[in-house]
């Protein structure tokens, strides 16, 4: 027998009504005001109808519902745009800390690593100091290195340390702490501290918002970034 190679089969795909089910219209804030208008409206409408004829409602009552609806619509459009606003925001902060991927920062902390060498650190300056005194210590506490500094202004300083004793020798690789200690005319300023240096590594999003992945240092938000380098 013969098989007809041209016969369509009509009505093969989901209808329009289970289509519908499994993907309901949303709804817009456009619609919920819109349903709110119609409530007050219906309300107003049977309040007119059935009030007393001996005792109607006068403008200044109808006028103030009518205040009340601008209120309550004008609300809804506000909060509709402070939510894409959020979005918009959320969007533009998760791009932005992609973008700090693979870079280097300075955040709070005063842990120091020297590695070949080399390391990198930082003092936060809430105010200006006469004199600055970093010390670099082993894992005993003891210090083996000290930084003095003269007429430090306010803000990210940002420093290197090769590893160089004040003897000359070399330091060994590995970890150390940072000690900073500020003054103006002698008294310690509060407001200055250590930054450590890291660099991200990933970023993850979710209720918390976004946060970036610095390998040893932690889990961090971009308002601990002190400086990008």
């Amino acid at each position: 027998m013969a098989v007809d190679t041209n016969t369509s089969v009509q009505g093969s795909g989901p209808s329009a009504s289970l289509m519908n089910a499994v993907n309901p219209k949303k709804t817009t804030s456009t619609d919920s005001t819109k349903a709110d208008q119609d409530k007050f409206m219906t309300l107003l409408l049977t309040q007119l109808k059935n009030q007393d004829p001996m005792n109607p409602l006068d403008n200044a009552q109808i006028t103030s519902q009518l205040a009340q609806l601008q209120t309550v619509t004008g609300v809804n459009k506000l909060n509709a745009t402070l939510e894409s606003l959020k979005g918009d925001y959320k969007a533009s902060a998760s791009l932005a800390a992609t973008n700090m991927i693979n870079r280097g920062v300075l955040v709070p902390g005063s842990a120091l690593q020297l590695a070949s060498g080399k390391s990198i650190f930082g003092l936060d300056m809430g105010t200006g100091a006469d004199q600055v005194q970093v010390e670099i210590k082993d894992g005993s506490g003891k210090a083996i290195h000290v930084i003095e500094m003269k007429n430090v202004s306010a803000g990210t300083v940002p420093l290197v340390w090769d590893g160089t004793l004040a003897d000359g020798k070399k330091a060994p690789d590995g970890a150390y702490r940072i000690a900073v200690t500020a003054t103006v005319g002698g008294k310690v300023l509060k407001d200055a501290a250590a930054l450590t240096f890291g660099t991200v590594a990933s970023v993850s999003t979710g209720a918390a918002g976004v946060k970036l992945n610095v390998p040893n240092v932690g889990t961090l938000t971009m308002d601990d970034i002190k400086q990008v380098l």
